[in-house]
């Protein structure tokens, strides 16, 4: 296992596998994107991991395919009741 508090750009390895989901789906804001890429290409472990969990996600994503939408109604209803659940907290 490598040594996850590794730093390496200015990111641990522990760092880029906290966010390498998001990086995956494309969610990251641009300046964590770059630094997530700088450290992924100087540190070899996370570069071979990150590679292998990628691939992974990938043939994940293809074998389910695209997920169903979710009608307006249906959506709304949903984010009014979580809306309550957090109200009630």
């Amino acid at each position: 296992m490598a040594d996850l508090e590794r730093n390496v750009a200015g990111m641990t390895c522990r760092e880029v596998l906290g966010r390498l989901s998001d990086y995956l789906d494309g969610e990251l804001p641009a300046e964590e994107t770059a630094r997530v890429e700088a450290h992924v290409q100087g540190c070899d472990w996370c570069e071979r991991f990150g590679g292998r969990f990628g691939a992974v996600v990938a043939t994940v994503k293809r074998r389910l395919g695209e997920p169903d939408q979710v009608s307006a109604d249906v959506q709304a209803r949903l984010e009014a009741r979580l809306a309550r659940e957090l109200a009630d907290r």
